[in-house]
């Protein structure tokens, strides 16, 4: 049967569905913490792949002595927050820049738990910032003064372990496209194709999958159907190709080109990114932080990727990627491309792994 191809492009990356962009940000200075002694080794260059398997390493080798770690692409070395001169130590000989500071991530993680227990507001988010040393909790516009108090009471209660932040945009689910992929429901994007048991798959938003069941090309030809999804709590979702169509592991980057795939990657606090969807095409930017939790409307999603890439409706769903590496998938955000704002994502290797799929 002779393969049918896609008019335009191939079915390749990227795209957006019914996502919810919600905001959020961090401030890059660190609090409650000092920078490693002088005498301290010389830090290895890393790249920003290289920096998450070094940073993965450490923290299963130092336990509860690891307060979290992000990449300082200026000087392209992994910085890992410690809790005392031993675990310090133990950083530096393996090539990494030690900071002693002042929060464990079991104290930032039971901060996140009074948040969940005592502040699911629809409207905010939080994060941990290994950066500041804190969680950083948002409140977009919609969230009324009496919760802004209510939410500040919570976050003042937790002395050093968080910090609250306004934002101007709005958390509110929207339907449109990548390199779109269409059905009764709405348009979205496709995000990576991959393998699974020997037979072509693709992933993309859950809450598009939610929406949509049956999936078809620019063209309307039908392409795929729903094997899995899972919204809220993740935001992935898996589609089994039904058409003989070009399924080729890369990215459009919208000027004639496409960047390949080759596997999938962590994100790490600092690595620099480009997110593709039909919307607004391809926009560069840094992930800002990890583990971020949203509360749409429609409900909680937890264990994000954060980052400070723009997105607007129609971009949702679309592939995250550093290099020929794929990071994640388009949740939610806000702000636009013009003035800026805040995207977060659907980490690929959690989706991946839940689905049993593989880049391919």
């Amino acid at each position: 049967m002779k393969h049918r191809r896609i008019p335009g492009r191939r079915i390749a990356v990227a795209g957006a569905g019914v996502a919810a962009l919600v905001a959020a940000g961090f401030t890059f200075q660190s609090a409650n913490a000092s920078e490693p002694a002088e005498s301290a080794p010389q830090a290895r260059i890393l790249s920003a792949p290289a920096a998450g398997k070094l940073s993965s390493a450490l923290v299963r080798d130092l336990g509860s002595g690891a307060a979290g770690s992000y990449y300082d692409a200026r000087a392209r070395s992994l910085v890992v927050n410690v809790l005392d001169a031993t675990a310090a130590r133990t950083v530096e000989a393996a090539g990494a820049k030690a900071r002693v500071v002042a929060n464990s991530l079991a104290e930032l993680d039971g901060a996140r738990s009074t948040l969940k227990r005592d502040a699911t507001i629809p409207g905010t988010s939080w994060a941990t910032d290994p950066v500041t040393d804190k969680v950083v909790v948002t409140a977009d516009a919609t969230v009324s003064g009496a919760e802004w108090s209510r939410l500040g009471k919570v976050v003042d209660g937790l002395g050093g372990k968080a910090e609250l932040k306004r934002s101007k945009g709005r958390y509110e689910p929207f339907i449109a496209g990548g390199d779109a992929i269409s059905g009764s429901g709405g348009r979205c994007s496709l995000g990576f194709n991959v393998v699974k048991g020997g037979q072509p798959y693709f992933l993309t938003a859950g809450h598009c999958t939610e929406a949509i069941s049956s999936w078809s090309d620019s063209s309307g030809g039908v392409i795929g159907q729903n094997e899995q999804s899972s919204f809220p709590g993740d935001d992935f979702g898996l589609v089994k190709y039904t058409a003989q169509v070009d399924h080729p592991s890369e990215v459009d980057l919208y000027n004639g080109s496409a960047q390949p795939i080759t596997g999938a990657a962590e994100a790490t606090v600092g690595m620099k990114v480009t997110r593709s969807g039909s919307t607004t095409q391809v926009h560069d930017g840094t992930v800002t932080g990890l583990n971020a939790t949203v509360n749409y409307s429609e409900g909680t999603v937890s264990g994000l990727i954060q980052t400070d890439v723009c997105a607007e409706p129609g971009d949702s769903g679309g592939s995250l990627f550093s290099g020929d590496k794929a990071v994640g998938l388009t949740s939610g955000g806000s702000g636009d491309c013009t003035s800026g704002g805040e995207t977060f994502f659907q980490p690929v290797t959690e989706a991946l792994s839940a689905t049993g799929s593989q880049i391919g």
